[in-house]
């Protein structure tokens, strides 16, 4: 009889997946040492939470914190083709996680796992993307009654939060784990641009010392996406439709074009907007043979794929995670991971040393929305300034670095008026 209360791809797959998991956890001393807090005070007995996150080595030793706390987890997959299937059979066997997540499902499958975490009545939702909260606000919002609160991960999802708070739907309090410095200034950055870089180049093989790469956005994904390019050789051209950003671009060194215009030169477009139909069909018919498009973005809707299917005569695989298109007049694109997440998709995601941080700030999150629900608004909450401190300080001891203190004298300066020169 199918057991129905994970779905996975194969349980026998497990032992490979807690090797890896431990292998991860060594590079996340800042989650080790909360999840000892936790296992001693337990600040999370009883609760129920709901996560739907890439399910990766990173995100087992995040549930594995979870579960020490005291937490009943239930963890579905945020993007299709994001699973690891070894992670998925370790938790499931050897965590006591309830998974449901397979690489490579449909979309239909995609969203009866979102709904099967849905089922198990969340207290707490843990997103990355808002799509548990997009189906309980849009599809089941009977269930929202036992939800004290949420966590959202990524910059698309907090994009989605503030616009259902601002409409006035938002059912219960989030905290947007995405807007805590120490994640953003450095998962977003550094892990993104490590991990796209990673992706592509097992994806494709490509050499990217004298490619012209395009970057559609200059946030922190994009930047920390430029700056890995340009040190592997690249001619980077950004895209930008916010003045400030591409003038920053401009002076950190890129090019900084419209894409009606870089659709014409370069070999390699990546993604990193987090908006709609970045590249269109205008810029396909344009682009040369052999470009190369990919997507760093959450959704795979930056790209826009229906029409480049319109304009191809043909279409074939020609590598894992890659697609062939050719056109009509004979010129080759090629689409990288169907569009969706080339990092996780086509390689691991980011280091585990940087979703040490960003993981710290979903446990700790967890536990405020416990200890403070009851208080809060139905808003968006950043995370509070003494937590994203206390990582930031518990990350620099945990790397050896040390740093100074204010003096007596330096700190009163500094809150003074009457103090000059």
């Amino acid at each position: 009889m199918t057991d129905t209360r994970f779905d996975i791809k194969d349980i026998t797959l497990a032992p490979q997946g807690v090797l890896r998991i431990e292998w991860a956890d060594m590079q996340m001393p800042v989650l080790a040492a909360i999840r000892e807090r936790f296992a001693k005070e337990r600040p999370l007995e009883g609760v129920r939470v709901g996560a739907c996150l890439h399910v990766t080595t990173e995100t087992a030793n995040l549930m594995r914190t979870l579960v020490a706390g005291g937490a009943d987890v239930v963890l579905c997959a945020s993007n299709p083709l994001s699973t690891q299937d070894d992670v998925a059979a370790a938790l499931v066997k050897e965590y006591g996680v309830r998974v449901y997540a397979i690489k490579g499902e449909d979309d239909k499958t995609y969203y009866a796992h979102i709904n099967a975490c849905v089922d198990d009545r969340p207290n707490i939702t843990m997103d990355d993307g808002a799509d548990v909260i997009g189906v309980l606000h849009g599809e089941r919002p009977d269930m929202a009654s036992e939800i004290i609160g949420g966590t959202e991960e990524t910059t698309t999802g907090v994009i989605r939060l503030k616009a259902l708070e601002a409409e006035g739907g938002l059912m219960f309090p989030v905290v947007a784990v995405n807007e805590a410095n120490t994640k953003h200034m450095f998962d977003n950055r550094y892990g993104t641009g490590q991990s796209t870089l990673d992706g592509v180049i097992r994806a494709t093989n490509m050499l990217i010392a004298g490619s012209t790469v395009c970057i559609a956005g200059y946030g922190w994904c994009g930047r920390g996406l430029a700056l890995r390019m340009k040190g592997h050789g690249a001619d980077v051209i950004v895209l930008e439709v916010d003045p400030l950003k591409a003038i920053e671009a401009v002076m950190d060194g890129y090019r900084v074009m419209p894409i009606a215009e870089a659709a014409k030169v370069a070999r390699l477009f990546v993604t990193a907007t987090g908006d709609i139909h970045v590249i269109r069909k205008e810029h396909f018919a344009v682009m040369q043979d052999g470009a190369i498009v990919a997507n760093t973005g959450h959704f795979n809707v930056e790209i826009d794929i229906p029409a480049l299917e319109s304009l191809s005569v043909k279409h074939r695989t020609v590598r894992e995670y890659v697609e062939e298109y050719t056109l009509a007049d004979g010129r080759r694109i090629y689409l990288l991971a169907e569009g969706r997440l080339v990092n996780l998709a086509a390689a691991e995601g980011h280091p585990a040393a940087v979703m040490d941080m960003s993981f710290a700030n979903q446990s700790l999150s967890a536990e405020f929305m416990v200890k403070n629900h009851a208080s809060l608004e139905k808003k968006v909450y950043v995370v509070p300034a003494e937590i994203d401190d206390e990582i930031a300080r518990v990350k620099l001891e945990t790397m050896g670095v040390g740093i100074d203190t204010l003096t007596p004298e330096q700190a009163a300066y500094l809150v003074s008026w009457n103090q000059g020169t």
